[in-house]
Parts: C-alpha cells; sequence; structure tokens
C-alpha cells in the first residue's frame, strides 16, 4: 500500500493541522461514515506517534503513516490524499 499527497493537501496539514519537521500523522480507521472501499468504516487523522508503522510516506520531514493494523481497510488499494477547495478540507482517494 502507497501513501501519496498532492501539494495541497500537505499545506492544508501544515497549515490547518499545525504539523511540521519532525511530527507524525496518522491515517486510521473508525468506525462509521462511509467510504468506496469498506462499508460503515472510514478514515480518520490524528498527530500521533507510530507503534508499528505497516505503511509509511516522508513529505518535508512530516511521516504520514497507516498503522500495520489498519492496512486491511485499503483492500490492496492505494491511498491518495488530495484538497478540497472547495469544502476546505483533505479528500481520500484509493486506487
Amino acid at each position: 500500500m502507497k501513501i501519496t499527497l498532492t501539494p495541497e493537501a500537505l499545506a492544508w496539514f501544515k497549515d490547518d493541522m499545525i504539523v511540521e519537521k519532525g511530527d507524525y500523522v496518522r491515517f486510521f480507521v473508525r468506525y462509521g461514515g462511509c467510504s468506496t472501499v469498506q462499508k460503515g468504516f472510514s478514515l480518520g487523522v490524528e498527530k500521533q506517534k507510530p507503534i508499528q508503522i505497516g505503511s509509511q510516506i516522508d513529505e518535508d520531514g512530516i511521516i504520514f503513516y497507516v498503522e500495520e493494523g489498519d492496512l486491511w481497510y485499503f483492500d490492496g488499494h492505494d491511498l491518495e490524499v488530495d484538497f478540497n477547495k472547495e469544502y476546505d478540507e483533505p479528500v481520500f482517494k484509493y486506487e
């Protein structure tokens, strides 16, 4: 599973979540919501140090990652994090 972020999404994390070099941003599975890969679950985001990284990307010294135990959610898909200007929030795409 590969994680990618668009430059616009990275800027949002830096500005709105106030993340900077040396921080960790976790994408995690949460019950409820909707997604195109797992019915009844959705993806959450939080600043948290990892326990056991399953996939990660380093963008400007910020580690964006998914824990090993949450990889099932992606069902073999890669995660692209984009940005929706209209709603001023990140958008998750599963490739």
